[in-house]
């Protein structure tokens, strides 16, 4: 239902938005929009929305000085609810308005598998900033032969090829973990990971006790939890995001089964450790680049999000979504002169992110001809005291 209004919103909100008088101050410039796709009510919401709030900061910075004469850029976010369906249906709707000259989302990599053709077909540059499945950018064949699929698409988070094998090589190198239970939800990104994290696992030389998956927004592991316990597991490994292994871990401990809850970095978010409780102690989870609390170019971005009071989680993907929405602004800026769009803006626009490069506030920001990140960086983070604390960053050679 939000999706329809929303869409119905947009189609209202596109006319006129585009000022036919010719001139230089702010109330005669050119609008052009940035589209955002994420969950930003129901699962997945609290990172879905600092994905929403990171490109509205760029805008912001964006406008504030004056970074494209002659325009104003405007966010258009859309609710996808962590939905396929509804996320293409969401795309439809961004390719059908002219204004709209990119993209930045989704937050989900299942929910990017039914957006990228629609895109592709517009020319409409799309970035992630979270998703993390290889075929997304490198094929469905990807580990044997590595083929893009659609030059339109783009991430600013390094892949679940080299994830999988970072957590699976802390887990049992530092760690010292030697027999794990592999739990996944099902969804691309989830089951991927759990794969990968499988495979690395193994090939330190650890052991799979057992493998299970669960449904999204399921609540009662019961049943898994007794699983988990009689395997003799020395960890859990989820491939999934918060909603479900907040209350796996919880279920878990309660159960008496004292061991570690690791994933990926669709569990990082505040809200687990709100969620679980003092079960999430020890629990472990990696996650794209490095702490953006570290970074000195973050510190005006976080300082602007709090003091805007914005909700979401701004740690896990919020500083990836303002540079790429930055990609997108620095783009437009080569394509969109005296607030003057060409007819094939929006290809222009695609040509010009595949060439770009810049040091962005989580790092630096360059595609390689697979529209993959260039920033490989990982970090892994385990819960102190209540606290995300990062605990190892670094790379992965997946060879």
């Amino acid at each position: 239902m939000t999706s329809v209004l929303t869409t119905g919103a947009l189609t209202l909100t596109a006319c006129g938005s585009r000022d036919d008088n010719k001139g230089s101050d702010s109330s005669k410039k050119t609008t052009v929009v940035i589209g955002v796709d994420a969950p930003l009510t129901g699962a997945n919401s609290a990172t879905g929305l600092g994905i929403q709030y990171g490109v509205q900061i760029a805008v912001d910075d964006a406008n504030k000085k004056n970074t494209v004469p002659g325009v104003t850029f405007k966010v258009k976010a859309l609710d996808d609810k962590a939905v396929p369906a509804t996320g293409q249906q969401n795309a439809t709707a961004l390719v059908g308005t002219k204004e709209v000259l990119g993209v930045v989302g989704p937050l989900n990599s299942g929910v990017a598998t039914s957006m990228q053709q629609v895109f592709a077909t517009a020319n409409l540059v799309e970035i992630s900033p979270s998703n993390t499945a290889p075929e997304l950018t490198q094929g469905k064949d990807w580990q044997t032969s590595k083929k893009r699929p659609y030059k339109s698409y783009f991430r600013t988070a390094t892949t679940d090829a080299l994830q999988g094998g970072f957590a699976a090589d802390y887990a049992y190198n530092t760690l010292k973990k030697k027999k794990v239970y592999v739990v996944d939800d099902k969804q691309t990104y989830g089951a991927g990971l759990a794969k990968l994290f499988t495979a690395g696992f193994k090939k330190t030389g650890g052991k799979v006790v057992g493998t299970d998956h669960v449904n999204t927004g399921d609540k009662d592991f019961s049943t898994l939890v007794t699983k988990i316990k009689n395997s003799g597991a020395d960890l859990l490994y989820y491939g999934g995001q918060y909603d479900e292994s907040q209350i796996l871990t919880k279920q878990l401990k309660d159960a008496g089964a004292k061991i570690p809850l690791f994933g990926g970095d669709g569990m990082f978010s505040d809200t687990y450790i709100k969620t679980a409780g003092k079960s999430a102690e020890g629990d472990l989870s990696t996650s794209v680049g490095v702490p953006v609390t570290t970074l000195p170019a973050a510190k005006e971005f976080i300082a602007t999000y709090k003091a805007k009071k914005y909700p979401g989680d701004y740690g896990t993907y919020g500083g990836y979504s303002y540079d790429a929405a930055t990609a997108i602004i620095k783009a437009v800026a080569n394509v969109v002169k005296d607030g003057k769009v060409p007819s094939d803006a929006r290809a222009k626009i695609v040509a010009e992110v595949q060439k770009g490069k810049f040091d962005g506030i989580a790092g630096p920001v360059a595609f390689d001809e697979y529209g993959d990140t260039t920033n490989k960086q990982l970090t892994v983070y385990q819960v102190t005291k209540g606290e995300w604390k990062a605990v190892k960053s670094g790379t992965y050679d997946a060879g």
